[in-house]
């Protein structure tokens, strides 16, 4: 497997530890969005993309975030079980891609992490514009805007 292409788009002023969304193209054919750059203790770390885990609610069958006290189709109060995982936390979100072994982790995560530290450097140039800006808005990741 190789990454052909890592695109990166800082964040700015971003939730406490956010520090980038990236999307990677692999092999030349498959484009994998949304994975995020989180500053971690040890240094970046990256994110797999994922979704919002959703609960039914019991009167109209409405999807509600799993947190959700009334249901936002019926007004119905909404009471379910969150998922825990093996730990006992609470599991909010579910992974949409994510590498099967660690060796892919890695992979993954080292090119990223360069790709990103390269975009720091970039951004300190003058007239620079982020290799993200050049994507149609229905190729940016969720709720961005130029």
């Amino acid at each position: 497997m190789q990454i052909t292409e890592v695109r990166i788009k800082l964040v700015e002023n971003g939730a406490e530890r956010l520090l980038a969304f990236c999307s990677i193209t692999i092999d030349g054919a498959f484009v994998v969005r949304d994975l995020k750059v989180i500053g971690g203790p040890s240094g970046p770390f990256v994110a797999m993309p994922s979704r919002k885990l959703c609960g039914h609610c019991p009167s109209c069958g409405f999807k509600n975030p799993l947190r959700a006290s009334y249901c936002n189709q019926c007004g119905g109060r909404v009471e379910g079980a969150v998922p825990r995982d093996e730990g006992g936390r609470t599991r909010l979100y579910a992974d949409i891609a994510h590498p099967i072994n660690a060796a892919c982790r890695e992979l993954i995560e080292r090119r990223i992490v360069q790709e990103y530290e390269s975009e720091l450097v970039r951004a300190r140039q003058p007239g620079y514009v982020s290799r993200y800006e050049a994507f149609g808005d229905e190729e940016r990741p969720s709720g961005q805007r130029a």
